[in-house]
């Protein structure tokens, strides 16, 4: 029965995996983000008017995204916690001999919840993230043909 449930854990763990890799995603791109912000606070004292205005645009959308990636990084974490508690379920199931199904089944579901909040999060934060980068209009000179 321990290999059945061995095998049994396995698809979570999959998840957990999976949850391991977003999250080293998630933290990458807001080392980029923090970086960005913290050059861009430097500019802030030393910029005036249009390019000031420019500034504080931007670091505004930085910290909305920040704000975005840390709560995905907090529902990816309580999600893998639930991929744990599911893991653990099963196995103390098989050795107490208690039927846990609904148990694991209701962590399985909690913790594919709240990885699916955490990927809605991110997607909200890389639509900013290219709203942020898209070149503007000013720069493209379009009354000018080249």
């Amino acid at each position: 029965m321990i290999a059945q449930t061995i095998q049994l854990a396995l698809a979570p763990v999959f998840v957990l995996v999976a949850i391991g890799n977003i999250l080293n995603l998630l933290s990458s791109r807001l080392g980029r983000v923090v970086d960005r912000s913290r050059h861009l606070q430097e500019r802030h004292l030393a910029t005036e008017g249009p390019d000031h205005d420019e500034v504080v645009a931007e670091i505004r959308l930085l910290d909305q995204r920040i704000r975005l990636i840390t709560r995905a990084v907090r529902l990816m974490v309580i999600s893998g916690l639930f991929i744990g508690t599911t893991v653990a379920v099963l196995f103390l199931e098989e050795l107490v001999s208690f039927n846990l199904q609904r148990a694991a089944a209701a962590t399985f579901l909690i913790a594919v919840g709240l990885l699916m909040w955490a990927l809605v999060l991110f997607l909200r934060e890389t639509q900013i993230s290219a709203q942020q980068l898209r070149i503007p209009r000013t720069y493209l000179e379009l009354d000018r043909d080249l």
